[in-house]
């Protein structure tokens, strides 16, 4: 349904059910890699209000569509909640902010993608030390991922860029959108084969880090690894190259 004014009574309730398969989608993306304490019950009830919110403040004035509008609305109400649970220490912000700093400071120095050693060596650890530091932030790997890369209501997300592609977009977007996707693309091959080939299982065939540790033939809690430090590398690169 389009809309050349504010939706609103009959017209707000229609766009809430006609979306509502969108809260499923976004809650089912984002539910492996938050926290066990927050369930999908948690997760969708959240997403619920972020739809309410995004049906009640839908201007389609501004060139946004409803489905970009809805799921920035819907991931920011989820990410809400797992804030006001207190999720979010300081101190794992800053240690993963440590391990970005170090990975950015080395990339500089060696002119490539630093291994893991190096980087454990650089922050003064062992190699167990920091693989156990990974796992510690593995889960703020979902809000660096669910960060929009820009303020604005309809603001792609990391998330979005590694897997959105959505034809429907206008062409403001559609620029927008493959500018970031060929920022993303180079990044992706700086990135070592295993690296690329978690986020590839994960992000493209949706696989369960289960299912991507039977496919390496390692230990879950390796993919973990992997999968958290991608991640810290992709957001690193990207903030600093845009």
């Amino acid at each position: 349904m389009l809309y050349k004014q504010p939706p609103y009574g009959d017209d707000i309730s229609q766009l809430i059910r006609d979306n509502l398969h969108l809260v499923d989608i976004l809650v089912g993306r984002m539910v492996t890699q938050v926290p066990s304490f927050m369930n999908r019950d948690d997760m969708k009830s959240a997403g619920m209000l972020g739809l309410l919110d995004a049906a009640n403040k839908f201007d389609p004035s501004k060139n946004i569509l409803f489905k970009t509008f809805a799921e920035h609305r819907i991931r920011g109400a989820i990410l809400d909640e797992m804030r006001k649970l207190d999720w979010f220490s300081r101190s794992l912000r800053d240690k993963q902010n440590r391990i970005g700093r170090t990975i950015s400071s080395l990339e500089n120095k060696l002119g490539r993608d630093p291994e893991e050693h190096e980087i454990a060596a650089a922050m003064e650890l062992t190699i167990d030390q920091y693989h156990s530091l990974l796992g510690e932030v593995s889960h703020l790997g979902c809000v660096s991922l669910n960060e929009t890369l820009d303020h604005s209501d309809g603001g792609r997300s990391f998330l979005d860029s590694l897997t959105e592609n959505d034809k429907s977009r206008l062409p403001g977007f559609r620029l927008e959108a493959a500018e970031l996707t060929k920022v993303l693309a180079r990044i992706l091959e700086e990135l070592s084969e295993k690296e690329r080939l978690v986020v590839s299982l994960y992000y493209y065939e949706e696989l369960t880090q289960k299912e991507i540790a039977d496919i390496l033939a390692v230990s879950e809690g390796r993919i973990s690894q992997l999968h958290s430090q991608a991640l810290i590398k992709l957001k690193t690169k990207v903030q600093n190259r845009l």
